[in-house]
C-alpha cells in the first residue's frame, strides 16, 4: 500500500477499511493469524505435569524452542514461573554478586532491573549506563570482566540494541539479556549471550504466567561453582547439591505450570514452523515496520522515539506525535471506539505517544489498514 499525503494533508473523511484485527498490544500480544483455540491439543488437561504426557509437553516446549531458535550445543531451555519477570528475577538472585555487575537501562524494564540489583539484593559493586527514553547507553563501556545485565529490545521505548559488536568474546562475566519482545523477531548472537529470557505473551502471541530461560554453558557453570550469601526462594533454586537440576530444562518445571498454556505455546510454535521458522518470522515483523516508516517519512507530525534508524525496534513500535499529551488520548480512544487499534497508548512512564505491536503474529494488511485511520484521528484532534 502506497501513501501518497504530503506532510501538511491529513485525512479527515473517515476511512472504510479496517484491520482484520485490530489487536496491536505490545503484551499480551496479537494471536498468531487462524488462531482457534478449539484446535489446541488439549490432552494434557486434567492431567498431572509429572505424568508422562505432561513431562512430554513441556519436555516438546524446550528442545522445539531450542530447535527453531538455532541454539548452540549445550545451551539449555527451561520452563520457568512469573513470565519474563520470573525468568529475570531467579537468574539475578542465583548468579549476581559473585563479581562487579554492569547493568544498562534505557527504558522501565531495564530500569526495574537496575533497582533489584541495587535496592533488592544490595550489590555494591555495580556500575550503571542509562539513557533517555529513545537512546540507547553507551554499551562500549561496560566492563567484559564484570556480569552484565541488559534488555535486547526496550518494549517500553521501541529502542533495540542493533548489534552486539560489543560484547567480547572473551569476557570473564555473564551477559544475561532479558530478550522477551525481541526472541522469534529479531537476530540474536546466541555466542554472545549467557543467559536469555522471555516470556509466550510476547512475540509467539502465547498465554502470561510463564517464563523461558535460556542458559549458555558457562552460565551452568557460574550456577554450579558460585553460591549467593542470601536466602533462595524455592522457586529461584535451579541447582541441588552444586549441581544443576537438569530436570528443569527437560521439562520438569520447578512447580506446577497450566498445561492449557503450554499447549497454546506449542500450537504457535508449530505455526513458526509452519511459516518457514525462525527466519519468516523475523522478516513478518520487519515487513511490519517498514509500513509504518513509509507512513512517518511522508508526514511531518508523527516522529520515531528511537532516535536512531538502526535502533528503531520492529516489535513494540513507539512513536511520539507533535500533540499535547491529551490529544494523543483522544487518538487512542477514537481508534479504540472505532474498533480499529485496541490498547496502542505508550506505556505509562514512556512520554506520550503511541506503540503499535508489530510482532510476526501481525498481519502487515492490518498494519496498512490501520495508517489511514491515523491521519483521520490526527485530524480529528487537530481541526
Amino acid at each position: 500500500m502506497q501513501f501518497k499525503l504530503t506532510t501538511t494533508m491529513s485525512i479527515t473523511v473517515k476511512p472504510i477499511l479496517k484491520p482484520a484485527n485490530p489487536n496491536f498490544s505490545s503484551g499480551p500480544c496479537a494471536k498468531r493469524p487462524g488462531y482457534d483455540v478449539a484446535n489446541l491439543d488439549i490432552a494434557t488437561l486434567g492431567r498431572s505435569h509429572r505424568s508422562s504426557i505432561g513431562k512430554a509437553a513441556l519436555g516438546r516446549a524446550c528442545s522445539d524452542t531450542a530447535n527453531l531458535l538455532g541454539l548452540p550445543e549445550g545451551y539449555r531451555v527451561g520452563v520457568v514461573p512469573a513470565s519474563d519477570t520470573g525468568a529475570v528475577e531467579m537468574i539475578m538472585w542465583s548468579v549476581l554478586g559473585e563479581r562487579p555487575v554492569d547493568v544498562c537501562a534505557w527504558e522501565s524494564f531495564g530500569s526495574g532491573w537496575l533497582t533489584d540489583v541495587v535496592k533488592q539484593l544490595k550489590l555494591s559493586q555495580v556500575s550503571t549506563h542509562v539513557a533517555d527514553y529513545g537512546l540507547l547507553p553507551d554499551m562500549t563501556k561496560t566492563n567484559p570482566d564484570h556480569d552484565i545485565v541488559f534488555t535486547w529490545n526496550g518494549t517500553t521505548s521501541g529502542v533495540k540494541v542493533p548489534n552486539a559488536d560489543w560484547i567480547s568474546d572473551d569476557r570473564k562475566g555473564l551477559t544475561i539479556c532479558d530478550a522477551t519482545s525481541a526472541v522469534f523477531a529479531m537476530q540474536l548472537p546466541w555466542e554472545k549471550l549467557d543467559v536469555v529470557t522471555y516470556s509466550w505473551q510476547k512475540v509467539l502471541g502465547g498465554e502470561g504466567a510463564h517464563g523461558m530461560l535460556i542458559l549458555s554453558p558457562r552460565a551452568v557453570q557460574r550456577l554450579e561453582s558460585y553460591t549467593p550469601n542470601w536466602p533462595m526462594p524455592k522457586i529461584f533454586r535451579m541447582t541441588k547439591n552444586g549441581k544443576l537440576i537438569e530436570g528443569i530444562f527437560r521439562g520438569e518445571t520447578i512447580n506446577t505450570p497450566s498445561m492449557l498454556c503450554v499447549a497454546d505455546y506449542l500450537d504457535a510454535l508449530d505455526w513458526v514452523s509452519s511459516i518457514g521458522g525462525l527466519d519468516s518470522a523475523i522478516a513478518k515483523s520487519e515487513a511490519n515496520l517498514e509500513v509504518i516508516k513509509s507512513f512517518v517519512a511522508q508526514r511531518s507530525w508523527i516522529h520515531f522515539l528511537a532516535q536512531k534508524v538502526d535502533q528503531i525496534s520492529n516489535t513494540s513500535v513507539c512513536l511520539t506525535l507533535d500533540l499535547e499529551p491529551e490529544q494523543v488520548k483522544k487518538i487512542v480512544k477514537l481508534l479504540d471506539a472505532e474498533a480499529v487499534a485496541f490498547d496502542i497508548g505508550a506505556y505509562r512512564d514512556a512520554p506520550a505517544g503511541l506503540r503499535i505491536w508489530c510482532g510476526a503474529t501481525v498481519e502487515k494488511p492490518d498494519v496498512e489498514a490501520l495508517m489511514p485511520w491515523l491521519d483521520w484521528a490526527y485530524g480529528q484532534v487537530t481541526e
